[in-house]
């Protein structure tokens, strides 16, 4: 079982089921929203269990192509989730995780909104010009986690 939350503890969870490895997402919105491009995970919605969220705080995500909601800890601004309606899976922030995850990093996501003051690394990975939902790909969305025969979905 994973376990994960805030910078101050006003948001604590733990998922009891696999977690997909992390996707990198450089849009201008995760950029905008992480201060950088996102890192996250997911797990089946039914798998994340909120064990605190007195501090939990939800926005829409104003130009998502899955009109997703974001979910942060209102006390200490730490950005948690990203919540698709209608999809089985709930993403996490990989950098709310506690301790060590065995998740590597699987693709990246939205390249064409590359922010202008870095470079993709060259680390032989996948590289999709927009979003799954955008494009119609599962690369990453249904892939099994690393270690499980089981996709996380």
């Amino acid at each position: 079982m994973a376990t994960g939350g805030c910078l101050c503890g006003g948001v604590r969870y733990e998922v009891n089921g696999p977690l997909r490895d992390v996707l990198i997402c450089h849009c201008e919105e995760c950029r905008r929203w992480h201060g950088h491009f996102s890192a996250s995970t997911a797990a089946k919605r039914d798998d994340l269990v909120l064990i605190e969220q007195a501090g939990l705080k939800w926005i829409d995500s104003p130009n998502s192509d899955a009109r997703a909601r974001r979910g942060f800890c209102a006390e200490c601004g730490s950005s948690l989730f990203w919540d698709p309606p209608g999809r089985p899976t709930i993403s996490i922030a990989a950098g709310t995780l506690d301790g060590h995850t065995g998740l590597r990093v699987a693709a990246h996501w939205y390249v064409s909104q590359v922010g202008d003051y870095y470079e993709l690394p060259e680390d032989g990975l996948p590289r999709h010009e927009l979003s799954a939902q955008a494009t119609g790909a599962t690369l990453g969305a249904a892939d099994p986690p690393r270690g499980s025969s089981q996709p996380a979905v």
